[in-house]
């Protein structure tokens, strides 16, 4: 028997003791609580990785009726990652590159009462989600975006010691380790699955027989979670939701992260993204691009193989089926194609019918 049951309810019990422990402390400061959290609900359990960090995510108004975001953390981590974004925001936010194209929630508040962290933080509104937007105009976007952050060079950066302390940083053999440590993960999950056996093998031998490829390209500044639901657009504005996840590394971690995302919710601005740096930069380039995203994407089966031992009866083949489909996806990549669209689509059909209505409505809210 899996013990997802007794996991969410204990992340449920705790999200619930959270909320009651925090609004007398919100009440003081002008803010109240939205009835409905759709944040800390369906998967979301999940994505918290056990003895992780106990931090949530809430949403709320203010004194006049304005939407916020609360971030609470409420242990030693979750309280250090707090603390951590605001010193990332506000090192991006004196950064002279993002002044006109990256911007940052507006803070309205950071208190540190009743062993707890709590940021408060202006909701951006947006018309229309990334998705929702044309193919043109999310390439526009996304190409805007990725094409901003690579103007931050650790090598030439005017304060680049500092930055790159601030931040953090990956070199070729930290990402090595960590796709050898993945690897070591999903083998001991997929015991019996020989064909992912000899993918993850191929995977770490290119990574390994390229460490030069990818070091040439380092000390960028990179967004590991770089996804369209980490992002909100107000009048062309583009604000960054999560700066804990900037830090420095491969020039093309972070259009590896973007570029496997839209593979499956808009695989034309995928193909796009490959395509311009295919035509517009170097043969070099569009190498390390590749190696990112074989990276990344043992990374994300890395991360749903740690979902099988937590979970049971429709959530443990949801999983079972994520992880299929980007073995794919790594597979395709290798040759250096995507995915038919009769898989992605047959994905999506099994992956909604097996999400339960928490998890789709979060994900509403999400995008």
């Amino acid at each position: 028997m899996k013990n997802n049951d007794t996991e969410k309810e204990r992340w449920e019990e705790y999200c619930a003791s959270e909320i009651q422990q925090v609004m007398p402390i919100f009440a003081k400061h002008g803010f109240s609580l939205d009835a409905d959290q759709l944040h800390i609900k369906g998967e979301r359990y999940l994505t918290r990785p056990i003895g992780g960090a106990k931090k949530i995510l809430l949403l709320g108004r203010n004194s006049d009726d304005a939407r916020v975001v609360i971030k609470i953390g409420s242990d030693k981590q979750g309280i250090a990652e707090i603390e951590h974004e605001r010193i990332c925001r506000d090192t991006l936010d004196k950064m002279d590159f993002a002044h006109d194209i990256l911007h940052s929630p507006k803070e309205l508040l950071f208190t540190k009462e009743c062993g707890r962290a709590i940021t408060v933080s202006e909701f951006i509104e947006q018309e229309i989600s990334f998705t929702e937007r044309s193919v043109p105009e999310q390439f526009t976007l996304a190409l805007s975006l990725l094409k901003t952050q690579e103007q931050v060079h650790a090598t030439t950066y005017g304060h680049a010691r500092t930055v790159r302390r601030t931040f953090g940083e990956m070199r070729a053999d930290d990402y090595l380790q960590k796709c050898k440590t993945y690897t070591t993960e999903i083998e001991a999950a997929e015991t019996k699955n020989q064909q992912i056996k000899e993918t993850l093998e191929k995977s770490f031998q290119l990574l390994n027989k390229n460490k030069d490829a990818i070091e040439q390209y380092g000390g960028f500044l990179a967004n590991w979670d770089l996804t369209p639901q980490n992002i909100r657009i107000n009048k062309n504005h583009i604000y960054f939701l999560d700066h804990a996840s900037f830090h420095f590394g491969n020039k093309h971690e972070s259009w590896a992260r973007f570029i496997n995302f839209m593979s499956l919710y808009e695989p034309q601005v995928a193909h796009a993204l490959v395509e311009y740096i295919r035509n517009n930069r170097t043969t070099e380039e569009s190498f390390s691009l590749k190696l990112m995203r074989v990276y990344r994407l043992v990374e994300l089966i890395r991360f749903y193989t740690g979902w099988l031992p937590r979970t049971e009866g429709s959530t443990y083949e949801l999983a079972r089926a994520r992880i299929d489909f980007w073995h794919e996806v790594l597979r395709a990549t290798f040759d250096n194609n995507f995915v038919f669209s009769e898989v992605t689509e047959r994905y999506k059909t099994t992956r909604d019918i097996l999400r339960s209505e928490e998890e789709k409505k979060r994900q509403v809210g999400l995008h």
